[in-house]
């Protein structure tokens, strides 16, 4: 399997809308299994599937080719770890032609990439510009060292990556750049403000961003003529890696109820089913760019799913009973803060404002600190400034 898989991949990149004409000879000449280790988990239906070279040659080779991610890394490469969480990858190729796309590059220019992982975004953008116009940043020095080696495999080992932290403005500063894409997620109120300074004026960021509730869209910002801040619309979707500093680590639920439940919780009851918030990545996208200081988690009792909400001031809770063929739930809210009702405000505005899809809400990003998302237009704000 070689030119052939690549091709079939391409022809269903092209198929599905999402392979610009100026990629497609890119994606037919760049061997994705070049960047695949021997052992690999393919994503496949929000399963992660084993895949081994050495058990199955054929069955590893296939995987490299069908639209999934492809998981290269857990725990950070802790191998004791027992796979808790997968931390690189090779991304679902759907979504990197999308976000390529969404790049807009030109010969010549310089791009600046944040997540290096194995490498093969890497490879893409060096073959259509010249491995000499690509900079690439990663975190995990073993990580970088086997994309280094990927990408000698591959023919484009002139690819400078660099160890560091991607929003460290002080790693490859002297390298600005034309476009600067970043292949793992940053919080809507944590993008890196240093890749403004590290990208040209009137230079295009592509960025997955992520909010703490849930739900994540790729922002496509343009950086302003004095440098001093980059706007521009969400355009999609997105689903990637958090950036390794910005993990959330969420205190346990006792620091919220030292108690018994439900302690001073105030009862009432909505008729908003919280189910139909966790079905929807763009809800949550809407209400968690709303409400960045709040989080939830999902709790299966029976036929009774518990929503538990919390803010990471750990001041306030509250709990949503949802039980399926219910008109109405039973809530409890405790805390300085009505965290449901907050929800249910964030989720009521959506609706009224004719539940607008990613590409209604866009970003704003200063070198001063500040993010702002909005709806339709940069006068209209979606959130309070954070930063």
């Amino acid at each position: 399997m070689g030119a052939d898989a690549r091709v079939a991949l391409a022809d269903r990149l092209a198929g599905a809308g999402v392979l610009d004409a100026g990629w497609r000879e890119v994606f037919e000449a760049v061997p994705r299994h070049l960047f695949l280790p021997s052992v690999y988990w393919e994503f496949v239906d929000g399963v992660a599937v084993r895949r081994d070279r050495g058990a199955d040659r054929e069955e590893w080779l296939a995987g490299a080719y069908r639209d999934t991610a492809a998981i290269t890394q857990w725990d950070d490469g802790d191998e004791a770890g027992g796979q808790r969480d997968f931390t690189s990858s090779l991304s679902m190729p759907t979504m990197v032609a999308r976000m390529l796309g969404d790049l807009g590059v030109e010969d010549g220019h310089r791009v600046r990439e944040v997540g290096t992982g194995p490498g093969f975004n890497a490879a893409l953008l060096a073959h259509r510009l010249g491995a000499g116009k690509v900079v690439s940043v990663e975190i995990d020095e073993a990580v970088a060292g086997v994309a280094r080696g990927n990408l000698a495999a591959a023919g484009l080992g002139g690819v400078e990556v660099l160890v560091g932290d991607g929003a460290d403005p002080a790693v490859g500063a002297d390298a600005r750049a034309d476009r600067l894409i970043a292949t793992c997620s940053s919080l809507v109120t944590d993008l890196p403000v240093a890749w403004v300074g590290q990208t040209v004026p009137g230079g295009v960021i592509v960025a997955p961003t992520a909010t703490l509730f849930g739900g994540g869209a790729t922002a496509r910002l343009q950086v302003a003529d004095d440098r001093r801040s980059a706007a521009g619309r969400f355009t999609g979707a997105s689903d990637f890696m958090r950036m390794r500093q910005q993990r959330y680590q969420a205190p346990p639920v006792d620091a919220y109820l030292p108690g018994d439940w439900p302690g001073d919780a105030r009862a009432s009851v909505t008729g908003l089913d919280p189910e139909t918030i966790g079905d929807s990545w763009l809800v949550q996208f809407a209400i968690g760019t709303a409400l960045p200081d709040v989080y939830y988690r999902r709790a299966p009792y029976g036929d009774m799913v518990t929503w538990w909400f919390f803010d990471t001031a750990v001041t306030s809770w509250a709990t949503v009973d949802s039980v399926f063929g219910r008109h109405e739930f039973d809530v409890r809210q405790s805390g300085p803060r009505r965290l449901w009702d907050e929800i249910h405000t964030a989720w009521t505005t959506w609706d009224k404002a004719g539940r607008p899809g990613y590409e209604r809400f866009g970003l704003t990003v200063t070198t001063t600190g500040t993010r702002t998302v909005w709806l339709d237009d940069p006068d209209h704000p979606w959130s309070q400034p954070t930063g």
